[in-house]
């Protein structure tokens, strides 16, 4: 089997995922990815595609990840996986669609406005 490439987005982050056949190592910027996300949550998000569709410990994933925080990392990885195992397989993706994984998340940070601290706040209001 080839090397799948996919990429998965989020926030600021992108996430570039090859996954292959393997022992169900996982990488990401080169080191462990129980390193790099040393949080259960975030352990658990990575690891959701494989746990939906059965196929845990099967595929070797290294993870390029830049960008954003940490939890936005997390979720663009769990996109780039979920993508690489529709490659793999189409039967995976209703699994996966029914959980909201293959969707990219289009939330994204509201860009400061001119005349005002933030995106929303004002410039308190003095009457007098």
């Amino acid at each position: 089997m080839e090397i799948i490439n996919t990429l998965g987005r989020r926030k600021t982050s992108v996430a570039r995922v090859y996954m292959k056949k393997g022992k169900g190592v996982m990488t990401v910027n080169k080191k462990d990815y129980t390193e790099m996300f040393p949080i259960s949550v975030l352990q658990a998000k990575i690891n959701q595609p494989f746990q939906l569709t059965d196929t845990v410990g099967q595929y070797d994933v290294t993870v390029n990840v830049v960008g954003g925080g940490i939890n936005g990392q997390a979720e663009a990885i769990r996109l780039g996986i979920s993508r690489a195992l529709v490659k793999v397989s189409e039967e995976n993706k209703p699994l996966l669609k029914a959980e909201g994984l293959m969707t990219r998340d289009p939330r994204m940070v509201e860009r400061k406005k001119p005349g005002q601290p933030k995106a929303r706040k004002k410039f308190q209001f003095s009457k007098r």
